[in-house]
């Protein structure tokens, strides 16, 4: 089969390169470790960069005002990643196209452009709180907003516009590293392994299950699936020149990524537990700021700069992949194939998108009394908006046979994949319906919709498993089969269930982005 972009290129990634001619025939430990090596970068990067400014801001409030009792949660998110991001990286694999052409191509230019515009909003906020993670983290050192924010668009700007993949993904990997600090700061703070351990497999809430708390594992869950993450490893996937052939291998480097990004907001968790918890209640958390200055008065100078730290570097590689992860977006947009291997003056359009987005998101996160609640509101009520749109999108596509051939979905992983989008979806619903509707009693609002998801699930999986059709069998080696031209492609047979579907998504998050908007300028105008 032929793909759309050329493969005649080796795979080259921070730590190896690959031959675009190799066959993938490894045998021994030291071989396939070392291919690995080669490989590894997409599913880390992405999964790293989701613990940014906002992840580290939940997880710690989550300690703060909650102590160990919220570790239960992050443990159950690891499958929820993996198999959500896997299918993300065998499509990006596959087909060899970004997420936002493969929905135009395969949904039309309405779900496209609606898919690529949203994103490209929600995705600006989101770098808008991460300069605002970096500004308050050199705040803690007594750098002004006015150093601090201008020379990390600078330093993000000189990273991307390098003209060589390797040279950025040895840049993530460097800030990757960096987060190694949390070791000492663990050593510093010592929280108690034995209650670590219980919390985590024992699930109890401090003050039991409030709305406020319920609210929170909510966001916890949000922010670390998140809607940018589909966009960036696919197209990832497709910059970096992986392979069906290759695909065992990135799906290591996703589970790795999965483990590594929970086990870090475990122990940001269990340090802001362990150096906060014991000196306020429930709602004593303010902003990541306060986080730090509270660790450096209550456990010493070192805890609070190490978190300050912690803080800057998470809000860098956030940074740095969302704003990729919307030049990304754009390229789907206008269907050019740029990327990171192109230099400055052949990718001006990519790269251009990229210096625009770092500017007016740095602007905004620095203008004397901007919105910055409002902006924090808004992310996440996008992300719980767009959520469900986009996990049912990917698992539509995954199910695509003309697309995906042999890598299409088969029955067990859609029955996982369909019960974690449904929860994922309740879950959304709970915190969009919350976040317009302050009034609303979230525990029992989350019951209602948890049963219309049990029922919904009740009468769609066995229809599901019925119709379920084995991916199709070819004569060649399944690892060298690609997508044809999406232009060659038959067209996506309708049917009543899929139109239902998507109308309904259409009218969700038409309805639902209304009042997003209206709830916004209340807060605008009161």
């Amino acid at each position: 089969m032929q793909r759309e972009q050329s493969t005649e290129t080796q795979i080259t990634g921070a730590f190896g390169t690959i031959s675009a001619h190799d066959e993938g025939n490894r045998r021994g430990t030291r071989a396939r470790l070392l291919t690995l090596i080669a490989i590894i970068g997409p599913g880390l990067i992405v999964m790293v960069g989701d613990n940014d400014a906002g992840g580290v801001s939940t997880y710690a409030q989550a300690g703060q005002n909650f102590g160990y009792t919220m570790l239960w949660t992050l443990p159950l998110l690891i499958p929820v990643l993996i198999i959500i991001q896997e299918m993300v990286a065998r499509l990006g694999a596959v087909t060899g196209v970004g997420h936002g052409r493969l929905i135009r191509e395969r949904f039309g230019r309405y779900w496209g452009n609606l898919s690529i515009f949203s994103i490209l909003f929600l995705n600006f906020l989101i770098i808008v709180t991460e300069f605002i993670g970096i500004s308050l983290s050199m705040e803690y050192f007594g750098v002004s907003p006015y150093v601090s924010v201008p020379v990390a668009v600078i330093l993000l700007f000189a990273v991307t516009a390098s003209g060589s993949f390797r040279r950025w993904e040895r840049f993530m990997m460097l800030f990757i590293a960096v987060n190694f600090i949390i070791i000492p700061l663990l050593i510093v703070t010592h929280p108690s392994f034995s209650a670590m351990t219980h919390a985590t497999f024992v699930p109890r809430l401090r003050g039991g299950a409030s709305s406020g708390a319920v609210l929170l594992i909510i966001s916890i869950i949000g922010t670390t699936v998140a809607p940018w993450q589909l966009f960036f490893q696919e197209s990832n996937i497709v910059d970096k020149r992986i392979t069906p052939r290759w695909l065992n291998y990135e799906r290591v480097d996703t589970i790795i990524g999965s483990v590594v990004v929970v086990i870090v907001a475990s122990a940001l968790v269990a340090i802001c537990a362990v150096g906060l918890a014991g000196h306020g209640n429930t709602t004593s958390y303010t902003n990541a700021l306060g986080v730090a200055r509270g660790l450096g008065h209550y456990v010493g100078h070192d805890a609070g700069a190490l978190f300050a730290l912690l803080l800057l570097n998470a809000s860098i590689i956030g940074a740095a992949v969302v704003t990729l992860a919307s030049s990304y977006a754009l390229g789907d947009l206008s269907s050019s194939h740029q990327g990171l291997n192109a230099r400055l003056f052949e990718a001006k359009a990519f790269y251009g998108g990229f210096a625009v987005l770092l500017v007016l998101a740095g602007t905004v996160a620095v203008v004397p009394g901007a919105p910055l609640g409002v902006i924090t509101l808004a992310v996440q009520a996008l992300c719980g908006l767009m959520l469900p749109s986009t996990t049912i999108i990917v698992l539509l596509l995954a199910n695509d046979a003309a697309l995906m051939g042999p890598w299409k979905n088969g029955r067990l992983l859609n029955l996982a994949s369909v019960i974690m989008v449904t929860v994922l979806v309740v879950l959304s619903l709970t915190l969009m319906i919350s976040t317009l509707f302050t009034g609303v009693d979230v525990l029992t609002l989350l019951e209602v919709l948890a049963v219309i998801g049990a029922i919904g699930l009740a009468i769609g999986l066995p229809m599901g498993w019925r119709r379920t059709v084995p991916p199709p069998r070819f004569d060649i080696d399944k690892r060298d089969w690609r997508t044809p031209r999406l232009t060659l492609l038959e067209p996506v047979p309708t049917s009543r269930p899929r139109t239902i579907l998507m109308r309904s998504q259409s009218v969700y998050l038409f309805a639902a982005g209304a009042l997003l908007v209206v709830r916004i300028v209340q807060l605008l105008t009161s």
